[in-house]
């Protein structure tokens, strides 16, 4: 597998994006810690309270950014992998894998500091661009045996 240097280049974007994944669930836990915004009672009452059990906008926001890269990083996963046992040219695969992971990058950093429109919304369908490119190749790949 590591001699195919398109499936290398997904594998060392992929980490890339799974471990941007941990950081926004890290992350989501300081700000639950920090603004005492617990989903359950028990860690309410571990930290203060039932009074703590709630919800709060700073955590939410968190929590909607992680969800999105679930809905985007999972299906990118799937694609990426079949995609680079089609055998395409290595750097056209690197380019569609870095432009989804710095797409999904810049999408997390403007979700979480709340960058000015459209800077979410340009590097959500800039990345989403390089998924349906992929998805198209697989396609037309495997339409001659379908």
């Amino acid at each position: 597998m590591m001699e195919n240097k398109v499936f290398v280049s997904f594998t060392f974007y992929s980490t890339i994006l799974i471990l941007k994944m941990y950081v926004v669930a890290i992350i989501t836990g300081q700000v639950r810690l920090r603004k005492k915004a617990f989903a359950n009672p028990e860690d309410a009452l571990r930290n203060g309270g039932l009074q703590y059990c709630r919800e709060d906008p700073d955590v939410e926001r968190c929590r909607r950014a992680h969800q999105n890269d679930m809905e985007n990083i999972f299906p990118f996963l799937f694609l990426g992998a079949i995609y680079s046992l089609l055998h395409p040219t290595p750097a056209v695969a690197r380019f569609h894998f870095f432009i989804f992971c710095v797409g999904r990058i810049v999408h997390t950093i403007a979700y979480l500091l709340q960058l000015k429109a459209p800077t979410r919304s340009v590097a959500y369908g800039v990345a989403q661009l390089t998924c349906f490119s992929m998805a198209l190749q697989i396609l037309l790949a495997t339409t001659p045996y379908w």
